[in-house]
């Protein structure tokens, strides 16, 4: 089971962003945190890298329930979605998959939170163009 969904478009890396957030926004989700990475490995470590933003998006209703149903779940909270540069110059977003992500939790109650979430995450990454 791969523990992520992806996409690569033609867009420019700002486009990306824009586009996924936006189809975020369509599924309920926010964004809470926003890393750029490249910033940071330059600031921190002096290391040029590769323009890559990791976005932790969180659906409240979702994380309300499996909050709710698993109290320590929130370690795994929010859902991360990366925007990266590729080598050919291509922007790639790619989304955790819950379902991989809570499966090492022992806690049925999860089960169809994540499936919802996987649900939504999965459909932003296909809408993107």
């Amino acid at each position: 089971m791969s523990y992520y969904f992806s996409k690569v478009l033609n867009d420019s890396f700002d486009e990306a962003i824009d586009k996924v957030t936006k189809e975020l926004k369509e599924e309920g989700f926010g964004i809470l945190t926003e890393i750029d990475v490249k910033e940071t490995f330059k600031k921190k470590l002096d290391v040029d890298f590769r323009k890559y933003r990791i976005l932790g998006a969180c659906n409240p209703k979702m994380a309300h329930q499996a909050i709710s149903a698993e109290s320590k779940i929130g370690t795994m909270l929010p859902c991360n979605v990366i925007v990266q540069e590729t080598e050919d110059g291509k922007t790639e977003v790619s989304a955790v998959d819950p379902v991989a992500s809570m499966s090492a939790v022992e806690n049925h109650k999860l089960g169809d939170v994540a499936q919802e979430v996987r649900s939504k995450l999965k459909m932003v990454i296909e809408r993107l163009s």
